[in-house]
């Protein structure tokens, strides 16, 4: 019986480039070698100031970016995270047993009170709660993560040792699958990581058109590292040799930018399109994209309901 893995990604912003090369690829790739459960992590959402209207439209989306990229309802389960019952029931008990401080020294909590201190709510506080929840509801033991959330997946173990050790052995140890690719850099800051919260001229997005992702690149910083993270980008999309050769003239001082911005514009734009087609296939049909959705969420609470039940046994709620 394959291994079960599970993974979430919250509808905010355009999906970019450094998402895709960060998580999305290896989440396609894992869905040969792992029962999967993909969904997007609409509750975490809630945790920053957005409209209706705009979490409904992220939300899809956000659901036609995953489907053009590669995930596959045949083979994954594709669901909202709000859809499951279970989740937030789940993360009411863990919060019951996590100590505030633990919470209050997570990163992102940290990082987040400082960028937003109008808004430190107490959904921000306990996210990691329910991101636990998010995994061990469906008893997966495989998480695939970048090393920027390797703290969120210790805390994921640490509260299924606590409930183990309070109620009984139930939760399996998590394993993180990290992520084969490196961060991505902003096109217009190589110091930071490729981010939504940079601006769009940061990142290349998914939906972007021709002119606005050759316009992007052509502005891109050009001092040392801006172009190493060019050359990185260049190396997923383009040919070896010549991957190989443009490398060779960067470390011999002979690199033009211009040849390498250009040559980056197409392979870039190369390997965009027929994502693009389908990405506007989906965009065209959302009743098949909600169909979709509403199966993978069907199939995600039987399992849910089937765990919860077996957890509120052990906890003494039934």
């Amino acid at each position: 019986m394959p291994k079960k893995l599970i993974s979430g990604i919250k509808p905010t912003g355009h999906m970019h480039l450094g998402n895709y090369l960060g998580a999305i690829k290896n989440w396609v790739e894992l869905q040969d070698q792992y029962s999967c459960s993909f969904f997007i992590a609409d509750l975490h959402s809630l945790t920053i100031k957005i409209s209706k209207e705009d979490l409904q439209k992220q939300t899809f989306d956000l659901a036609i970016d995953l489907l053009a990229l590669g995930i596959n309802p045949k083979k994954s389960f594709l669901f909202k995270q709000s859809e499951v019952v279970g989740h937030t029931e789940l993360a009411w008990i863990f919060n019951c047993l996590v100590p505030v401080p633990e919470l209050e020294r997570m990163t992102q909590f940290k990082d987040e009170s400082l960028r937003h201190p109008e808004n430190v709510n107490a959904g921000l506080l306990t996210y990691p709660s329910l991101q636990a929840a998010d995994i061990l509801l469906y008893l997966a033991e495989f998480v695939p993560v970048g090393e920027d959330q390797v703290q969120h997946l210790e805390l994921t173990r640490v509260l299924a040792r606590k409930f183990n050790n309070r109620y009984g052995h139930f939760f399996p140890e998590i394993k993180p699958v990290l992520s084969p690719a490196r961060r991505l850099m902003s096109l217009n800051d190589s110091a930071k990581k490729m981010s939504k919260s940079l601006g769009e001229a940061s990142y290349i997005a998914i939906a972007d058109d021709p002119e606005t992702i050759s316009k992007k690149i052509k502005k891109a910083v050009t001092d040392e590292q801006g172009i190493k993270n060019l050359l990185e980008l260049y190396s997923y999309f383009g040919h070896p040799e010549k991957t190989k050769s443009l490398n060779s003239a960067f470390q011999k001082g002979k690199l033009m930018n211009v040849e390498l911005k250009e040559e980056l514009i197409k392979v870039t734009l190369d390997f965009l399109k027929p994502i693009q087609e389908k990405r506007t296939y989906f965009q065209d049909h959302p009743k098949e994209v909600e169909k979709i959705l509403v199966e993978g969420a069907k199939k995600a609470q039987n399992e849910a309901d089937k765990n919860l039940k077996k957890i509120k046994n052990l906890v003494g709620l039934i």
